[in-house]
């Protein structure tokens, strides 16, 4: 198998199956201005600060590097499935050739079933036919998924029983829970840099962990 998954199974196409900063800087007279630095002014007094946004929010979006670390795969399988549309970003493509790819939560969540399913074997094709159905969900019934596969063929499961059922017949050896993925990804996504769709903005990732200590700090 190589890095980018270009592999096609012989068994031909599948569709899913549904039973489914030492400041160093000079100090400035108080009253002259500060310049500013970057595409958009600071929040002036009397304007509300702009809101920490859930990285699964359709105001945030991530570059391709990010995606990379998120989803756990290389930038060059990322351009090669972007390039021959297994995944392109939904948010903002690559047209025009100045600006960069972003990825929305969603697209994330993808990329990082792909490689968990190029990893149990799965055929390109046969993700490509996953890859389409799953895009057409909304994330919140993404959540409640369990995806089996066979390493040939994909099974979309919605209930335990479903899964009980797959196990039984022998068709289901590697499952994916998707509300499980989601959970890890948010996790992963809020440490990490990320950006503003309605204002281009960057959004700093910050560690749950690091804020917890700052409000306890703050509270003795």
């Amino acid at each position: 198998m190589t890095g980018t998954g270009d592999e096609v199974a012989a068994g031909g196409l599948c569709a899913v199956h549904l039973p489914r900063t030492a400041r160093t800087v000079t100090e400035l007279p108080r009253t002259a201005e500060l310049p500013r630095v970057g595409r958009f002014p600071a929040v002036q007094p009397g304007q509300p600060a702009l809101e920490r946004l859930s990285p699964t929010s359709e105001l945030i979006g991530y570059r391709g590097p990010t995606a990379c670390a998120a989803a756990g795969i290389t930038y060059r399988q990322l351009d090669y499935w972007a390039r021959t549309g297994l995944l392109e970003p939904s948010v903002r493509s690559v047209y025009p050739a100045s600006s960069q790819r972003l990825y929305s939560f969603r697209d994330i969540l993808l990329l990082k079933i792909v490689k968990r399913l190029l990893d149990a074997g799965v055929s390109l094709q046969n993700i490509r036919v996953a890859v389409t159905h799953l895009q057409a969900a909304e994330i919140a019934d993404l959540a409640g998924l369990t995806l089996m596969c066979d390493g040939a063929t994909v099974y979309e499961c919605t209930t335990p029983q479903q899964v009980v059922d797959l196990m039984k017949g022998g068709q289901g050896v590697f499952g994916i829970a998707v509300g499980a993925v989601c959970r890890e990804l948010e996790l992963t996504l809020v440490r990490l840099h990320a950006e503003r769709t309605d204002t281009g903005e960057t959004v700093v990732g910050q560690d749950p962990a690091d804020e917890l200590a700052q409000r306890r700090n703050r509270a003795v």
